[in-house]
């Protein structure tokens, strides 16, 4: 649909602040390969499948590795659900293709079943503290996170852990109502060098996608992580 004749006026004002008002500003400007992850991660967060892949569009024509896109997908399944996450993988492939990309033919998985859960704690000991390393042995949720969330997931290439925490901050931060576990990872992020400088900057770049109650309660949850 060309929404410059049916919607003319409101996309004015919204092209202008996203992509100029926001995305140009220089007091909240990031590495472009770091806004496409928070961006692309917060519009899977809150749901927004077209938004998704007109945004991925213009990823993936900057340059933006479509195998990172892939991994971003893959991650959010533990974040959103499977069944948030399935029409993003859908939308992924059917962009990829559509632009005559070809995807890398090497496995990006690192891990075993026999060994997933030992590297998964590792990742989250990492991540959150030595305490972590030993963590999966308090539930069995504890040993799902351990082996399938980071084991199966963090561990892959594709993205760094520093990136996996990225996305997965803008996945709770769009999703909404996840403000302990978003709270939880603002502060693993400035745990492995994502501090609470960037992570106020990648909230206000998304800040357009996501809107500005979740956006504020972001920057509360970032506030709350580097005073704890």
């Amino acid at each position: 649909m060309n929404f410059t004749k049916t919607d003319g006026e409101f996309f004015e004002r919204f092209n202008y602040f996203a992509f100029e008002e926001v995305a140009k500003d220089e007091s909240i400007k990031i590495d472009e390969n770091i806004r496409y992850i928070a961006v692309l991660s917060a519009l899977m967060g809150c749901g927004g499948v077209d938004a998704f892949k007109e945004m991925l569009i213009r990823a993936l024509k900057d340059g933006f590795p479509p195998e990172a896109v892939k991994e971003i997908v893959y991650q959010a399944t533990d974040y959103l659900g499977y069944g948030k996450m399935l029409p993003f993988l859908y939308a992924a492939n059917e962009v990829i293709s559509d632009l005559g990309i070809k995807m890398p033919d090497d496995n990006r998985g690192v891990t075993t079943m026999e060994n997933r859960l030992e590297m998964g704690a590792a990742a989250q000991a990492e991540i959150f503290g030595e305490h972590m390393r030993k963590a999966w042995k308090q539930g069995i949720i504890n040993r799902f996170l351990a082996a399938n969330c980071f084991g199966d997931y963090y561990t892959r290439k594709g993205l760094d852990l520093s990136q996996r925490e990225i996305a997965t901050f803008c996945f709770l931060m769009a999703q909404g109502g996840c403000e302990p576990q978003l709270t939880a990872h603002a502060k693993g992020n400035m745990n492995i060098g994502n501090d609470k400088e960037l992570l106020l900057k990648i909230v206000l770049n998304c800040l357009p996608y996501v809107g500005y109650p979740r956006s504020l309660n972001a920057i509360k949850c970032v506030n709350d992580a580097a005073e704890s």
